[in-house]
């Protein structure tokens, strides 16, 4: 089924919603150009970008702040990983969130957001992609992946959430119609039985699916298209990696969430597009 494409103009028509943009970019600096347009069309309060792929040091903060997001969280290395949480509005920086896996290869930021209902916590997640052999002994990065997610259950377990929203790039489609075909990807990394019986557990820590609240299964539901499929439109081979959570106590304000499915034809498109959350957080 044909994903429809709404986009807004602008959210302020009601000042009391926030919009927030999560989406895996796939190198800030390169796509900076991607990400002006993107914020012009949307007017968002709140970007959460993954695979940033630059180091703190070099991080396009002032051009950032040009785009009218002046408040910035960020945690970047060179050529890989990288996560931030940009805003409009102030941001507090969590402390004392785990160090993954012992690793510190910057895959996860959290930010405090005040908001009239109260604060909001915002975790900005980017989850090892796990290589492509589906056996953690013989794939280190698979175990990596597994590992990971392991570690944040256990961690959200121990620290159960409220108003909360956990959004990113997750590499994992965890429902049948996630992905374009349930039954040729059970055994391709990211649609395999141990990834997504270990995300749904995460997920059980005290979230909800906020995407499939809005649009439920079986509509299939993408945000990724590989640079392989030359036609990715024709093939629409997609998976949806990309997530919205949230606490129970915020899915009432939940309004709408959108897949910017057309952003995959932009000029060097990353191959993530933008998913786009209206929410009422009182």
């Amino acid at each position: 089924m044909t994903q429809e494409v709404l986009v807004k103009e602008s959210n302020s028509v009601d000042p009391e919603v926030m919009r927030l943009i999560t989406w895996n970019i796939n190198s800030l600096r390169l796509r900076l150009p991607l990400l002006q347009k993107l914020v012009e069309e949307e007017n968002p309060d709140i970007v959460c970008l993954q695979e940033t792929k630059v180091p703190d040091p070099l991080f396009p903060a002032e051009a950032l702040t040009a785009l009218g997001l002046p408040y910035q969280l960020y945690r970047g290395m060179k050529g890989y990983n990288g996560v931030a949480i940009l805003s409009r509005l102030p941001l507090t920086s969590v402390a004392n969130t785990p160090n993954w896996c012992s690793r510190e290869d910057c895959r996860h930021i959290a930010a405090s957001i005040e908001t009239p209902g109260g604060p909001v916590l915002l975790h900005d997640f980017y989850v090892p992609a796990g290589g492509d052999i589906p056996d953690p002994e013989e794939n280190e990065k698979f175990a990596h992946k597994l590992a990971f997610v392991e570690e944040a259950t256990a961690w959200f377990t121990e620290t159960p959430p409220a108003r909360s929203i956990v959004v990113g790039d997750l590499n994992i489609a965890p429902l049948e119609h996630d992905v374009w075909s349930h039954r040729q990807l059970l055994k391709i990394v990211s649609h395999t039985p141990p990834e997504t019986e270990r995300l749904n557990a995460w997920m059980a820590t005290g979230f909800q699916d906020a995407m499939r609240r809005i649009t439920p299964e079986p509509t299939k539901l993408y945000t990724w298209w590989s640079y392989r499929n030359k036609d990715w439109k024709k093939s629409d081979r997609g998976r949806r990696l990309d997530h919205v959570w949230m606490t129970p106590d915020l899915m009432p304000g939940l309004r709408d969430i959108r897949i910017r499915r057309d952003v995959r034809d932009w000029e060097s498109p990353s191959d993530h597009v933008p998913v786009v959350l209206d929410f009422d957080p009182a």
